[in-house]
């Protein structure tokens, strides 16, 4: 794949860099932004950072004579479609996935029904926690569907904010009490390795393409966010060491579930790979992290892809107009 780097004078009004924000991704986006603009410095692009949340009142000002946007945020508020569709009124090109790609994939439960229409092969069983009976009737009524061993979860924060693998009953309704003003959600846990896949989308062409996979290796057999966020607390290995069947098969459904959600740009899909080889697909990103540790620059690099080149190719993708792609 060949990506030309971007310069000043592909933008001569600059770039703003969005990024921050109020969700629990809030450190992450900055890490992310904090690399992004120091790639487009290098690459002499004038840029300047926006704070979602610090900036939240300035941010119709700052945006004025704006033409570009890069989104560098994560999380409820930057992720799930308010903030694309803010822009989309503006009139201001941004990066990654139009609102209601970027809405659907937030909500895990959707984008899994959506997928799963579409024939690729997920993990089976999936309900949503109900907040309106008693929280130790939900939970016998969770088991009853799942089995014992289950995870927890939100059903929209990305980077395994709020993940948990209650152990027994008693961890189950605290799991749900500690969670009870957030929508949540439960599926059956499955032993295997934690796997993700870049898909990189050509603007001009739509043409699709996958990086390496990663594998995200942890001592807890669960990827969490304190292991995502601590790089003593996990081992990362790309390309992941899969066999050419199961490659084929992360790469064929990660590109198979960019379509199906209508995701634009660039994606990243995490898949668990079961001990009989079946790979069965978790969720999508829209807005992968992208700081120089982040899970897409490991995959671009092991596919001989530049941190520049990286964010060349997501800013190109900026320039599509999504309303003529529905």
């Amino acid at each position: 794949m060949t990506i030309r780097l971007v310069s000043q004078y592909d933008y001569p009004k600059g770039v703003v860099v969005i990024t921050g924000g109020w969700s629990a991704e809030r450190h992450r986006s900055l890490l992310s932004a904090q690399a992004v603009l120091g790639a487009l410095h290098g690459m002499g692009v004038r840029a300047d950072t926006v704070d979602l949340k610090t900036d939240q009142r300035e941010l119709g000002g700052r945006l004025d004579g704006v033409d570009t946007v890069f989104l560098a945020i994560a999380g409820r508020g930057g992720e799930d479609g308010r903030l694309q569709g803010y822009l989309e009124t503006r009139g201001i090109d941004y990066t990654g996935s139009g609102v209601l790609a970027s809405a659907v994939c937030m909500h895990k439960l959707r984008a899994k029904s959506i997928v799963r229409a579409a024939g690729v092969l997920t993990t089976p069983v999936a309900t949503a926690v109900s907040h309106q009976v008693k929280v130790d009737v939900e939970a016998a009524r969770i088991v009853d569907l799942l089995g014992p061993d289950i995870i927890i979860k939100p059903v929209n924060e990305g980077c395994s904010v709020g993940l948990r693998r209650p152990r027994g009953n008693d961890e189950l309704i605290a799991a749900l009490l500690d969670a009870s003003s957030t929508d949540l959600m439960a599926e059956a846990y499955h032993r295997g390795r934690s796997i993700s896949v870049g898909v990189l989308e050509d603007e001009t062409t739509g043409r699709l393409d996958t990086l390496p996979p990663i594998e995200a290796e942890t001592a807890g057999r669960v990827y969490t966010q304190a292991a995502k966020e601590n790089s003593d607390l996990c081992t990362y290995r790309c390309p992941a060491p899969l066999t050419d069947d199961v490659d084929k098969a992360v790469r064929e459904q990660a590109v198979a579930a960019h379509r199906a959600l209508g995701c634009h740009g660039y994606s990243r899909h995490d898949f668990i790979i079961t001990p009989d080889q079946r790979a069965l697909w978790l969720e999508a990103n829209t807005l992968p992290g992208l700081s120089h540790k982040g899970n897409l620059a490991r995959m671009a690099k092991a596919a001989g892809i530049s941190y520049e080149q990286l964010v060349s190719h997501i800013l190109r993708g900026a320039r599509t107009d999504r309303r003529a792609q529905a």
